[in-house]
């Protein structure tokens, strides 16, 4: 038995959350998520070359991957594979890109279920902006 970090209330080194507090993974010293984080120490203008990041914070909240290459539930980069995404070139379920493979995109050109492209895209419901 272990104490747990927030209401120091005794539980199993393998309870799931403390039955007292309810706090998740109480056997843990710190915890700070959910989920799988990588980001390389290689920094190019102060953004990591590779994040990765299929994680939840402390409060539930998805943790986004920014950095050259970034993949994840919701990322942001030069190169972004994402449900959710921005990025410069992006392969994703909805993006906001300059090119995008996506299923709804927001794009300069767009491969795509749905659409809105600055100069042109190829999909079942492709929209011109201007």
């Amino acid at each position: 038995m272990v104490q747990c970090r927030e209401c120091k209330a005794s539980v199993s080194e393998n309870a799931p959350i403390c039955p007292r507090c309810g706090a998740p993974q109480p056997y843990k010293a710190t915890w700070h998520g959910y989920g799988f984080y990588y980001q390389s120490k290689l920094l190019i203008f102060g953004l990591p070359l590779l994040c990765i990041s299929f994680c939840y914070n402390r409060n539930r909240v998805p943790k986004p991957a920014i950095g050259i290459i970034a993949i994840g539930q919701f990322a942001a980069g030069i190169v972004c594979v994402s449900q959710f995404g921005i990025g410069i070139v992006s392969l994703s379920q909805i993006t906001i890109a300059y090119f995008a493979i996506a299923q709804i995109a927001l794009c300069y050109q767009c491969i795509a279920q749905v659409g809105f492209v600055l100069d042109r895209g190829i999909g079942q419901f492709i929209r011109h902006l201007f």
